[in-house]
């Protein structure tokens, strides 16, 4: 196993410790367990173009990783009635996130199926989206005033990297069939 995929497994094996330092409200130790989990996903996906090292196995893992730990943040933001207000965020925002990563995964599926193939690449939409999903995480721990906008500018470009992956899918589709 390379490096990139043991750094992807280390972000999976990091998302229970924060789930829990958020539940029991330790959001000193939260925080810096979900940088930690950022900058494996930073490092992983540099690792692995810097020395040739991408595989099938970190192609899947990767965009799992950021779904679990940035899905499971913002539905303990949500869900947790023991966190400060500054945290809360309302159930809309979870909602959203994790819809569009189901979709995209049923969509992959589908694709799967009909094409007997996926090719999976994240869009540059996506990935912005996904600094944007990280960046409100970490503005609500902070406690940063504005993460009201942050988390609707996320909102909105979940929307769009939904609709994004979606036209990129029809067409892998339709270039099969």
């Amino acid at each position: 196993m390379n490096w990139p995929n043991r750094l992807t497994i280390c972000r999976i094996v990091l998302v229970p410790v924060f789930i829990l330092s958020v539940i029991y409200c330790k959001l000193h130790i939260a925080f810096f367990v979900f940088l930690l989990a950022a900058a494996t996903d930073a490092l992983d996906g540099y690792f692995a173009r810097a020395y040739n090292q991408k595989t099938k196995l970190g192609a899947i893992l990767d965009p799992i990783a950021d779904k679990l730990l940035v899905g499971s943040a913002f539905i303990c933001f949500s869900l947790v009635d023991t966190l400060p207000g500054h945290i809360k965020i309302p159930v809309y925002v979870p909602i959203i996130v994790i819809s569009r990563d189901v979709l995209i995964l049923i969509g992959a599926a589908t694709i799967y199926l009909l094409a007997g193939e996926i090719k999976v690449h994240p869009t540059a939409v996506g990935k912005i989206t996904t600094f944007f999903q990280m960046t409100t995480v970490i503005a609500l721990l902070l406690g940063f005033v504005h993460s009201n906008w942050l988390w609707n500018t996320t909102v909105i470009l979940t929307i769009l990297s939904g609709l994004d992956y979606i036209r990129v899918g029809s067409k892998q589709v339709n270039d099969k069939l």
